[in-house]
């Protein structure tokens, strides 16, 4: 993870308690439930996530950027629900799993231009002496731009899976969690990997 750039825990072991993972919960669980048919309760139970997993860290003034676009993308999901009549959303039932892997995208790739959603995790467990160093920031920089890859692939496969229904198990389910898979693997090995190559 990308706390462990600039800290000496184990290699593999989680630092402190604002984990990155735990802030991609509501992302997952609306890409499991959501379908056509289901996607207006996996907007609610995502939003639900997504407030109870940051809720510590809202009432310490902590402000993730990961964390409060869940909570915003969420929330409009679900008032579209509550509001509009079922005729109106066709084309958010079709797209909502291409919409929330694309805005995480997007996210992800946006914070690089002022600062990698990463380090937020990161600075919580690791000295303010250490977060401008180059170290820090390369391997935050990297870990954002992983997340922001998978993501934008994930878009395109869900996307796929609209365009060919035939084969959706794929598209919808297998490459998205491989690439899940990649990314967690890839945040978890990639800071100690760095860091040997470079030492401080």
């Amino acid at each position: 993870m990308a706390q462990q750039s600039a800290t000496k825990a184990p290699v593999g072991q989680p630092v402190g308690s604002g984990s990155v993972f735990l802030s991609f919960a509501p992302w997952i669980i609306f890409g499991v439930v959501a379908s056509p048919s289901t996607w207006e309760y996996a907007a609610l139970a995502a939003l639900v996530a997504a407030i109870v997993l940051s809720s510590q860290d809202l009432l310490h003034g902590r402000l993730r950027l990961l964390d409060i676009t869940a909570i915003v993308f969420f929330a409009v999901l679900s008032v579209l629900a509550l509001a509009l009549p079922r005729h109106e959303l066709i084309w958010l039932e079709t797209y909502a799993q291409v919409l929330s892997s694309g805005l995480v995208a997007v996210m992800a790739f946006a914070s690089l231009l002022f600062d990698p959603f990463t380090a937020q995790y990161a600075r919580e467990s690791t000295p303010p002496a250490l977060w401008r160093t180059p170290v820090f920031r390369h391997i935050n920089r990297v870990l954002t731009a992983v997340w922001g890859a998978a993501f934008t692939l994930m878009t395109l496969s869900t996307w796929l899976a609209i365009r060919f229904a035939a084969e959706d198990d794929w598209f919808n389910w297998v490459i998205p969690i491989a690439l899940l898979v990649w990314a967690v693997r890839f945040t978890r090995s990639y800071p100690d990997s760095y860091k040997a190559r470079h030492p401080t």
